[in-house]
């Protein structure tokens, strides 16, 4: 009876494994995400939300995402992927600035995904580099990186002309040169925790090699 017991029980065993996985496959929820929708991203954008308190995005990032202020970024021709996470990130202890973590807050997920999808098809205003004296230093570090201190090439992440990887890294291109360097200082000193690879990076460099490739990076096209 052992001999018979233990094959039937055996076989029994796998078949119902083999129905188990085969329901739960077919049975598991299927979280689907909405897609987004750059119409209702822009309209937020550009006139915020009266009735929750929520100010108009352009007022401080510009008409279309080209903002004037070299405080806060550009945001026009940003990579959609990336400009969400951030918006993500705004929520958490990784990212904390007092006016974007209070309104990233009020965002829902289809609102962050909407902006991120409206910015994306905006057409970026070019920059331009202001020092001289720098443009060399911060032309070799962003396309050679710097040995010595164990910096990779900017462009190895952020392309050769900073147009960035969609989904992995943003894009760079025309930035204000003051933004950048406070996101690159932010990175060294802790402030911000929202990339390990950019804080290794960053804590690494001088003032004066940030300063040089922030500014660098503003000329680029």
């Amino acid at each position: 009876m052992n001999r018979l017991t233990f094959p039937l029980l055996k076989s029994l065993l796998v078949a119902s494994l083999a129905l188990c996985g085969s329901v739960s496959a077919a049975d598991a929820p299927h979280t689907a995400v909405a897609k987004a929708d750059p119409a209702k991203g822009g309209t937020l954008y550009d006139s915020g939300d009266a009735a929750r308190g929520l100010p108009a995005c352009m007022s401080c990032h510009g008409a279309a995402g080209n903002s004037t202020i070299v405080a806060n970024p550009k945001l026009a021709g940003q990579i959609d992927a990336y400009t969400h996470k951030q918006l993500v990130d705004f929520t958490t202890p990784n990212r904390q600035n007092p006016v974007m973590s209070t309104y990233a807050k009020m965002l829902t997920e289809a609102e962050k995904r909407d902006i991120a999808a409206y910015l994306s098809t905006q057409k970026a205003k070019p920059g331009a580099a202001k020092s001289k004296d720098t443009v060399e230093l911060g032309r070799k570090i962003y396309r050679g990186g710097i040995a010595e201190k164990g910096v990779a090439a900017c462009a190895s992440c952020h392309g050769a002309t900073a147009n960035g990887i969609p989904a992995q890294y943003p894009r760079l291109s025309g930035q204000h040169q003051d933004y950048t360097y406070a996101q690159l200082d932010a990175f060294k000193n802790g402030a911000r925790k929202n990339s390990i690879q950019m804080t290794t990076l960053a804590q690494r460099m001088s003032a004066e090699e940030m300063k040089a490739v922030s500014d660098y990076i503003a000329g680029l096209k």
